[in-house]
């Protein structure tokens, strides 16, 4: 027969009761049932009744129903899981009690260990039989495991067990197996974002205005989604794009996505073209985060259980203890351009060894083992082109070795054909990334071209300086040599006979990014630039940009340059800012200003001053002014200007406004966007959209925090979308009750789901209406205050809570507004009585406020 069901319950001690009462405990037994190899009993509490006297008529308060502490009962719970100090979210527990007058004991089947964690190949035979027998006894996990626990706390409402870790199933950190993927519900969603803009300039006033849709419909693994724009304007006719639509859903086996539709081939080997048909390509965010980007593996070998670390630059990045032998750690997270790792083994009888392992990232560079591929069969999209020729492309990339990663790819149209091979390499003097591609094109009124492109990148983090050279590349194109996009729009041009690009056929380009930290308190400076030249046309178009950026106190600063080649008039345009910013106040929502001053080239010089903040609990409701003045010099041109925005999240949608006005021009702008959802449990707004969500039901619960978004509050319906959950990741959704009405509490309060790219996942919070709550001051007959300590009850003896000082006790549950409590503080005849009470009437609104009642105990 299946056991009743509960629910976390608060404890019935007043804080100050529960202080006291462990003050004069000798033991400690207080709501934790302890798993070990045989069943045990709970150790009584003895508690020195002495110190909870009453003056003036010594009554004796009867504590032994403390003796046990909050002992839990048998029964299904659900309760959060730590596993080796991890939380893995919520589970159900079972609790049986095996032996008459013993402890109970969690109970562990082969669905509680899997989400455990526990390599089930590895239990013994014996234990494993009894798992595949499935009888009604309770198994143990000490039994199964040895030198494994279970503990489950019954205030705590949370399991926790250790498991060595030779007994885990070896994962990656943040690995979420697939069958837990959660695709969601069906569903249909609408993000919008409309704006209206009106400027009067020079005389000649304009309206333009313009509604962003991006519209889906979820049916089971099936995401379908449609993106379009709507414009309209008082010089333009009113017009719909319908930019992206297509059908997509992932495929967990090949740790893909399918899409069928318009949408656009990635850049990791070839450049982004878009397309119109099918896709089957990898989909990194199905391997966890500690997977995902390029990081090396790092193997060694341990003399005994010994501690290993991973450090770079003297960051710890990771830490572990292995079993003697061989190791291998394969789950580091990428960071970015890098610095070697530093491997750092300590031995159990304190010896240390350290070893070097190369890391700097290479573009396309994976992780051993590590395979993508992509997939592409459809035709040309590309709103400039006429033509739409049938596309076929197809790429993989594999990481081989920590040092060598393999990629290339091949692209086909009818008249166009192009391959690629190439490699990254990671090495202690940086990491290199080397290919090469051949193409050849076919025109009806020009010869045909034929060509390579060679490319050559490097990244380096030089240690000794901190110097961080993020990107180096160069590209050498010859003559004959066109991309994909470039043949097409070449290809059109040929077709149609109307003449040919003018843009330029690339011929070499060089790109370079330093980054430098200096040292503490002298800021960091960044130098990035690009010069690229053509075949077909003189001129070289460069640009460089600099910066430096630093603190003083409150005070933040930095200065940019920047300098481009102007290729029409073959003149340098130079140009320099200063920008300066601080705080006005300390508090939350103290505003920020920045003032910044640039000039040089062309443009006329300005000064221009902003003061941007925000305002409500939530920082609903954001702010900006601005003011600014420009100069040609001798005041001929000058121009000032002056503007105010302003946006305010409310719980369904966000409005944004905004105007200004100058010597030349007004302007006025007014916006709205957010999303909605609909599904089988109702609607949902939402002030913010992402792509994959979650749909928070929690009846009663208006107005409660999601601690998941800046201002994301339970609706009057019960309803709250999360728009910001990773896909097939664990994501934890929590409701803060701070704030809730006093007579509803939530069952829980956090919750974790894993779901698909692009689910509607719905996540149903209980609430229970658990009655009215009060401050009752419980008096004698002879106007003595009830002892303290006291147990108060129902009619239905269900306790209620325990007096506190001055006989005043926080009654919840009162589920009539007039009733009768029974106060007990011993078993002796005068040492129990009861109270009437009648509270007054308030309605809905006022829930949130305790009502304060004086009674006399009879």
């Amino acid at each position: 027969m299946r056991q009743p069901q509960f629910r976390p319950v608060p404890s019935q001690l007043s804080p100050v009761s529960a202080v006291v009462l462990s003050l004069f405990a000798s033991t400690s037994a207080w709501g934790a049932v302890a798993e070990m190899d045989v069943p045990i009993h709970v150790a009584e509490v003895e508690f020195n009744d002495q110190f909870l006297q009453q003056s003036g008529d010594g009554a004796h308060i009867d504590i032994s129903r403390f003796s046990k502490g909050n002992v839990a009962l048998p029964g299904d719970y659900r309760a959060d899981l730590y596993v080796n100090g991890s939380w893995l979210g919520r589970a159900e527990v079972h609790l049986r009690q095996p032996n008459a007058g013993g402890g109970v004991q969690v109970c562990f089947d082969r669905a509680l260990l899997e989400r455990v964690g526990v390599d089930l190949t590895k239990l013994p035979a014996e234990a494993a039989a009894r798992l595949e027998k499935g009888t009604d006894a309770c198994i143990t996990l000490p039994s199964l495991i040895n030198d494994a626990t279970a503990t489950f706390d019954n205030g705590e409402q949370r399991l926790d067990v250790s498991v060595p870790q030779i007994a885990l199933a070896r994962t990656a950190r943040g690995y979420v197996e697939p069958r837990y993927w959660d695709e969601g519900v069906t569903a249909a969603r609408l993000q919008y974002n409309a704006n209206a803009y009106h400027s009067d300039s020079y005389g000649v006033s304009s309206t333009q205005g313009y509604v962003g849709v991006n519209a889906g419909i979820n049916i089971g693994p099936w995401r379908f989604r449609h993106n379009g724009s709507l414009t309209s304007g008082t010089q333009t006719a009113t017009h719909y794009q319908s930019v992206q639509t297509n059908l997509q859903r992932s495929i967990a086996p090949l740790k893909s996505q399918l899409t069928i539709g318009d949408a656009f081939t990635d850049g990791a080997v070839f450049d982004s073209v878009g397309f119109r048909g099918v896709q089957l390509a990898s989909d990194d965010r199905m391997y966890p985060e500690s997977q995902r980007g390029y990081a090396p593996i790092v193997r060694g070998i341990a003399n005994s259980h010994a501690r290993v670390q991973v450090r770079q630059n003297g960051n710890l990045l990771y830490e572990t203890t292995v079993a003697p032998g061989a190791f291998e750690i394969d789950d580091l997270y990428p960071t970015g351009y890098g610095g070697n790792l530093d491997v750092v083994v300590t031995e159990a009888d304190g010896s240390v060894r350290t070893s070097t392992v190369p890391f700097a990232a290479a573009v396309n560079a994976l992780r051993p083992g590590v395979t993508r591929f992509s997939t592409t069969l459809g035709e040309y999209r590309n709103p400039t082109v006429q033509s739409h020729p049938v596309l076929f492309q197809g790429t993989v990339q594999h990481g081989f070795t920590n040092l060598i990663t393999g990629y290339g790819g091949f692209v086909a149209s009818p008249g166009y054909m192009a391959a690629q091979v190439g490699a990254a390499l990671n090495t202690k003097y940086g990491a290199f990334g080397l290919d090469i591609t051949q193409a050849n094109t076919h025109l009806d009124h020009e010869p045909d071209r034929s060509g390579q492109s060679l490319r050559l990148s490097y990244s380096k983090l030089v240690e000794p300086t901190n110097t961080n050279l993020s990107v180096a590349a160069y590209r050498y194109s010859s003559r004959g040599y066109l991309g994909l996009a470039d043949a097409m729009a070449l290809r059109d041009f040929d077709k149609h006979n109307i003449g040919y690009p003018t843009n330029g056929i690339q011929r070499g380009r060089l790109q370079v990014t330093v980054n430098q930290s200096l040292p503490a308190g002298y800021g960091s400076f960044y130098v990035s630039g690009s010069t690229q030249n053509y075949w077909d046309r003189s001129g070289t178009d460069t640009q460089l940009q600099a910066g430096y950026n630093n603190s003083y106190k409150r005070l933040n600063y930095s200065l940019a340059i920047s300098r481009q080649l102007d290729t029409g008039t073959n003149r340098w345009d130079n140009r320099v800012m200063l920008t300066l910013g601080i705080p006005l106040g300390t508090g939350p929502h103290a505003p920020y200003s920045s003032t910044s001053v640039q000039g040089g080239g062309n443009a006329p010089a300005a000064v221009t001053t902003a003061v941007a903040g925000t305002l409500g609990a939530d920082s609903a409701f954001s702010y900006g002014l601005n003011a600014g003045y420009s100069s040609s010099g001798g005041g001929a041109s000058s121009n000032t200007t002056a503007g105010a925005n302003a946006s305010y999240m409310s719980p369904v949608t966000t409005i944004t406004g905004s105007v200004s006005k100058s010597s030349n021009y007004t302007q006025g702008s007014v916006g709205v966007s957010g999303g909605v959802v609909a599904y089988s449990g109702g609607v949902a707004f939402t002030p913010a959209m992402g792509d994959t969500l979650a749909i928070v039901e929690a009846k009663d619960a208006a107005g409660a925090r999601i601690a998941n978004g800046s201002g994301l509050r339970v609706d009057p319906w019960g309803h709250a979308v999360v728009s910001s959950l990773s896909p097939f990741a664990s994501n934890q959704v929590e409701i803060d009750p701070k704030g809730l009405p006093i007579n509803v509490e939530l069952k829980s309060t956090q919750q974790s789901v894993a779901p698909t790219a692009g689910a509607v996942v719905r996540l149903k919070f209980d609430t229970e209406n658990a009655g009215r709550a009060a401050i009752l001051g419980i008096r004698t007959a002879n106007g003595q205050p009830v002892p303290f300590g006291a147990e108060v009850s129902n009619a239905q003896g269900q306790s209620i809570g325990t007096v506190a000082q001055a006989g005043r006790i926080i009654a919840r549950g009162l589920k009539t507004d007039t009733g009768t409590l029974l106060v007990n503080w011993g078993k002796d005849t005068g040492e129990h009585c009861s109270v009437d009470y009648a509270l007054p009437k308030v309605d809905k609104k006022m829930s949130a406020s305790y009502s304060v009642v004086d009674v006399v105990c009879r």
